[in-house]
């Protein structure tokens, strides 16, 4: 499904305090419009500016393509109204003066698809990415994923290997479903509160879902609560797919041990939707890995922890 920008309707719309529902590229509130939403990456690109669709894996897949160089697809973070750009916007202008950098946004998130799918939902992710580097004739590229995306890098590096270079996840579980903790508690704080979020996204539970997914507090502004309520309920019918889709689990435990490929685990000492003990035991699965922990971060390090997270993942790309 495509969506288009109605002038008539976006302008008849300002005043009234609402989204213009479909698009992106304007919002409106306040009585007045402010393009391109306020998350702007450092080197001054956009949302809108960067937007692409394209055909891929039986969908309509949304995505920015950013830079040149070798390729790099992101997969962004799970939860209610997550993307490419919200996620990685930050550390995007960066990154692209040494990659391509192409940020996928998964089936069901933000435009791509809808879709309604029975089976593991990392599995229909990895798959898409693959699909959408098919698309753009990319053969081999690196992967780079937060949370839901790290965990479809790594189900890519099974499942795919000869697609996957090298790949950066964290904040990641092992198995689609959750997994067992030794420590931390199942299920996690963030988990209910992203469920909560999801059965009632009310700004009031959005605001709740970020707060217990962001450890800097000075970062849950009005702007992004808006910004997450109208990515998740911009559309009924991707309220449908999702409401209709099932995920099954899967556990992806005895297959690690077989990844060639070399990973950098990135993982929040705050996190309170996955606890950092399950990065610590994909480290101690996977030969070629290593791992950072960002202090003073929740679930979302390359949103909270932008300039520490990227000269991590730059040092990974480009050198070991």
């Amino acid at each position: 499904m495509t969506t288009h920008y109605d002038p008539d309707r976006a302008t008849a719309a300002i005043g009234s305090g609402q989204c213009v529902s479909g698009d992106f590229r304007l919002w409106v509130k306040g009585g007045h419009r402010e393009d391109d939403m306020p998350f702007i990456a450092s080197n001054g690109l956009t949302e809108a500016g960067t937007e692409k669709t394209i055909a891929a894996g039986g969908m309509s897949v949304h995505y920015h393509d950013v830079g040149a160089g070798e390729p790099v697809l992101f997969l962004h973070s799970y939860g209610p109204g997550t993307t490419g750009w919200i996620t990685f916007h930050k550390v995007v202008g960066q990154l692209s003066q040494h990659f391509r950098c192409i940020l996928m946004d998964m089936p069901n998130f933000s435009k791509t698809g809808p879709i309604v799918y029975r089976e593991g939902v990392h599995a229909v992710q990895a798959r898409t990415g693959v699909a959408l580097l098919d698309a753009l004739g990319i053969g081999e590229a690196h992967w780079v994923g937060n949370s839901q995306g790290g965990q479809s890098a790594m189900v890519a590096a099974i499942s795919y290997p000869e697609r996957v270079r090298k790949f950066v996840m964290g904040g990641s579980h092992i198995g689609t479903g959750g997994d067992r903790y030794l420590m931390a508690n199942r299920p996690s704080e963030g988990s209910r509160a992203t469920q909560q979020a999801i059965a009632d996204p009310s700004p009031e539970n959005i605001r709740r879902y970020l707060r217990v997914h962001i450890d800097d507090e000075s970062l849950l502004t009005d702007e992004l609560v808006d910004y997450i309520h109208h990515a998740h309920t911009w559309s009924p019918e991707f309220l449908a797919a999702r409401a209709q889709s099932v995920s099954l689990p899967h556990d992806y435990t005895p297959d690690l041990a077989g990844i060639k490929a070399p990973v950098l685990l990135i993982h929040g000492r705050y996190d309170r939707m996955v606890a950092f003990e399950v990065s610590i035991a994909i480290l101690n699965h996977i030969e070629n890995s290593r791992l950072v922990l960002l202090n003073s971060c929740g679930h979302w390090p390359p949103f909270e922890k932008p300039a520490e997270w990227t000269a991590q993942v730059l040092a990974f790309l480009t050198g070991y």
